[in-house]
């Protein structure tokens, strides 16, 4: 039976702050863990520490809990380590566990869509090192742009385009800075992955400038939940339940856990630096883009990963 945060936690720390619940004593090894995570969310690393400990003495058999002492550990002893800081990390992470099917079938639903065209020019948005763009491309596809503020990832995707004889031009910026001086259109432009970067402030103003410049626009994204608040028990449940299976998936890999997954799941709790995705359920995707101006749009589930099910999204400007 899945456990649930106490709620009078929650209360507690909306009412009076952290240091009301400071001396709680967590009753299951989730309260000690959502305890280590307002903890974190306030800066005190030292009780964060304290309180996920607990959660290991608690749950034994957690592997989330031990990678979040031994994560926390790290961050007392040398600060906190940004989840895109390794480019190692981030690549065993998507070439392993759960990534490899979700990204076949993502590969599989691009290419079916390429061989509808002859001789296309695409614009791929966040391409990273084309894990995902370069396995789905075929013969269809004539030229491709590609927009990756990564040097290191864009170094390697160069590398490989020019080993296949792609013809191709890069563009080592992110999708603000590419939009400042591109007036170009395109009869598709894809974005795996890369459009929850952009925040709830500027989202629309950039699907806004995309609509302008292509015909068609494919986005795959996951449909996650809506939550209450950053750090209510629902979204702490949430993240706590997925993250232990995605753990599970690299428990052999310490460089994923310690280099990419728990670096990125205290981000969601971070208040002391800016957040690094705006993910959102795909509901409001849609409802964005035809804000944006698109006119017809469908979606279409491909994997059910372990963080949320992954939908890819196909808006048309007919």
């Amino acid at each position: 039976m899945q456990q649930h945060i106490d709620q009078t936690i929650w209360g507690n720390y909306q009412t009076d702050g952290f240091e009301t619940i400071s001396t709680h004593t967590p009753r299951t090894a989730l309260d000690a863990f959502y305890l280590s995570i307002l903890a974190y969310s306030d800066g005190n690393l030292a009780q964060a520490y304290t309180f996920a400990e607990h959660a290991v003495q608690k749950d034994s058999k957690s592997l989330l809990y031990r990678e979040a002492t031994t994560y926390l550990t790290r961050v007392i002893q040398h600060g906190t380590h940004h989840a895109y800081t390794s480019p190692a990390g981030f690549e065993a992470f998507i070439r392993g566990g759960g990534h490899i099917l979700l990204y076949k079938e993502l590969r599989a639903s691009l290419r079916q869509i390429y061989h509808a065209y002859t001789d296309l020019h695409l614009l791929d948005i966040g391409t990273g090192d084309g894990e995902t763009l370069l396995p789905a491309l075929s013969d269809t596809i004539g030229h491709v742009d590609v927009v990756e503020p990564s040097t290191a990832m864009l170094t390697k995707l160069e590398h490989e385009l020019q080993l296949r004889n792609i013809t191709y031009r890069a563009y080592h910026q992110t999708l603000q800075d590419f939009t400042k001086k591109t007036h170009q259109h395109w009869p598709l432009i894809q974005a795996t992955f890369s459009l929850q970067s952009l925040s709830d402030d500027e989202r629309l103003q950039w699907l806004r400038w995309l609509q302008a410049h292509t015909d068609r626009l494919l986005i795959a994204e996951f449909d996650v939940p809506v939550f209450s608040a950053p750090l209510a028990p629902d979204r702490v449940e949430y993240v706590a339940n997925a993250f232990e299976t995605g753990v599970a998936e690299y428990q052999d890999d310490d460089l994923v856990a310690q280099e990419f997954l728990l670096p990125m799941m205290f981000s969601y709790f971070d208040r002391s630096t800016a957040r690094m995705n705006y993910e959102q359920p795909i509901q409001q995707w849609v409802a964005d883009l035809k804000t944006a101006g698109f006119i017809t749009i469908t979606t279409k589930p491909f994997y059910q990963y372990w963080w949320a099910d992954a939908y890819l999204i196909d808006a048309n400007n007919r």
